[in-house]
């Protein structure tokens, strides 16, 4: 019985030891991905606030492009498994030398196992080093502070959309929307406002010159990337409803909230224009669902939806065909001809939004058609991208619906490519690119303004003729009317430190359903 109860402690000694074992390499090897898969999220996507990440792993990233997916494996979970496997073999060697150090103090000797301690140290010190490059790296800090502080700015600042009187014209025009991937216009050459000595958008140059483009100075310019909207999905929603997209605290409807991109309170561009009877569409060359897209069209507006599968089912792609992050923009333009066609012979007005994929970071994607004279990688993307665009827009401009059909080409935000902007000057503002081409109305306040992306909603919606009592929705002024901008009322800066607080009428109001509209 005596022998029964010692093996049973030397079993859960054994145990106990290997756990401990486990737990120490398990945490050397986290510690290493965290450090190596921070350093990667800063050099590769440029995160400049830590609800992006949430934002981007609370909603379907599966269907990422697998280039990025592979680059993580390889630059973060590769490596610090390697370096975890050479710690191992390190430790192993000096556990077997059983070297000791003795410490005395007094008459009493302290007898220290060298290994142990170091082990110990070691730990302790890439853990410590871990969670502090993380928390500064990636904003964490930040992120708790602001969480923590509540802010009024909306209650005060907001305009519901819901309560504004717009003024639809009798005939009502149709929409032509562009989310053209991390398009902005310091890609212009010097001479028209961009940051470079050649103009890498020759193309969307002239269009903002010979059409309507809102610029912070009296060249070809853009907005400024308003707060959480500096990737796709935040973007889309910065410019469709007028707010950022923010994680939700105290979320009562989970049902409906669906990890936050339904944002049940908003009352964005698409449901507007589904109220006022119009058909709207969505088209990407990848799959919708990546970061909450397709669950935010989906729930403003019903848009339907064309993207990497539908592509399959209509013929446009082969099923095992896959590129970049589905299929390529000239593929996709020739998809949106064959769709537009259609679309267009009903009488009811239409809004066809669209988002290219080709600029993408990190090196963008660059087909055959493409010209190949500059080293440039992501560069011979752009110009790229800024020719086929413009032979997308001819066609549309020989089409017979163009003459009611208004179309937008807006940068959905900064490009997260770093290396192509090492030349440029470090003082040069950058800003997204746009363009408004057969507006219903004109205007001679385009230029010398201070503006967000949050304004292309209104502006979107006067660029339609649509007349909007107060000028303003959500966080967003129309820019049409010349109206005073939040950015030049309160300055970017100040508006994207308050949009950091925690907001209880965001939370309440905009991520769930107002009381007093339930």
């Amino acid at each position: 019985m005596r022998k029964r109860k010692i093996r049973k402690k030397e079993v859960t000694k054994k145990v106990i030891r290997i756990i401990r074992v486990i737990l120490f390499y398990l945490l050397i090897f986290l510690a290493f991905t965290t450090i190596f898969g921070t350093n990667w999220a800063i050099r590769e996507a440029q995160i400049n606030n830590f609800e992006q990440i949430l934002l981007t792993l609370t909603n379907s990233v599966s269907t990422a492009s697998t280039e990025m997916i592979i680059s993580f494996i390889k630059e973060c979970i590769l490596i610090s498994l390697l370096l975890t496997i050479i710690i191992f073999f390190i430790t192993k060697f000096f556990k077997n030398l059983e070297v000791f150090i003795n410490i005395k103090i007094k008459k009493i000797i302290i007898k220290i196992n060298f290994y142990k301690i170091t082990s110990f140290i070691f730990l302790v010190s890439l853990v410590t080093y871990a969670i502090y490059y993380a928390s500064s790296g990636l904003y964490i800090y930040d992120y708790i502070k602001y969480s923590n502080i509540e802010s009024n700015f909306f209650e005060t600042l907001y305009v519901d959309p819901k309560e504004v009187e717009l003024e639809f014209p009798e005939e009502k025009r149709n929409l032509i929307y562009i989310f053209l991937e991390s398009m902005e216009s310091t890609y212009a050459d010097k001479e028209n406002g961009g940051a470079y000595d050649i103009n890498y958008i020759p193309e969307l140059t002239e269009l903002a010159k010979d059409n309507i483009n809102f610029s912070s100075t009296n060249l070809v310019g853009g907005a400024h990337m308003g707060y959480n909207a500096s990737w796709t999905m935040a973007a889309m929603v910065s410019h469709t409803a007028g707010i950022p997209l923010k994680t939700v605290f105290n979320q009562d409807d989970v049902s409906t909230y669906e990890a936050g991109t339904t944002l049940p309170g908003a009352y964005s561009l698409g449901d507007i224009l589904k109220d006022e009877g119009y058909r709207q569409y969505i088209m990407v060359g990848s799959d919708l669902t990546f970061g909450g897209r397709r669950i935010y069209f989906k729930n403003h507006g019903d848009y339907t939806v064309y993207d990497y599968y539908t592509a399959i089912e209509d013929g446009i792609i082969d099923e095992d065909y896959y590129v970049f992050w589905g299929y390529e923009d000239e593929k996709l333009f020739d998809y949106a001809k064959k769709e537009l066609k259609e679309i267009s012979k009903s009488d009811e007005p239409f809004n066809f939004t669209m988002l290219t994929v080709d600029t993408h970071f990190p090196d963008g994607y660059v087909d055959n058609s493409c010209k190949d004279i500059y080293d440039d990688n992501y560069l011979t993307s752009i110009d790229c991208s800024s020719e086929k665009l413009d032979d997308f827009i001819n066609w549309i401009k020989k089409q017979d619906f163009y003459e009611n059909t208004t179309i937008i080409l807006v940068g959905d935000h900064l490009s997260m490519n770093t290396y192509s902007f090492d030349e440029i000057d470090p003082n040069y503002n950058r800003s997204v690119y746009n363009g408004f081409i057969n507006s219903a109305v004109d205007t001679n306040c385009n230029k010398n303004r201070k503006f967000t992306t949050f304004d292309y909603y209104p502006t979107t919606l006067a660029a339609l003729g649509v007349k909007i009592k107060g000028e303003r929705l959500g966080l967003g002024t129309n820019l049409f009317s010349c109206k005073e901008t939040l950015s030049e009322e309160l300055g970017n800066d100040y508006i994207d430190k308050k949009l950091m607080e925690n907001s209880p009428y965001y939370n309440e109001c905009i991520g769930s359903t107002c009381k007093k509209d339930k």
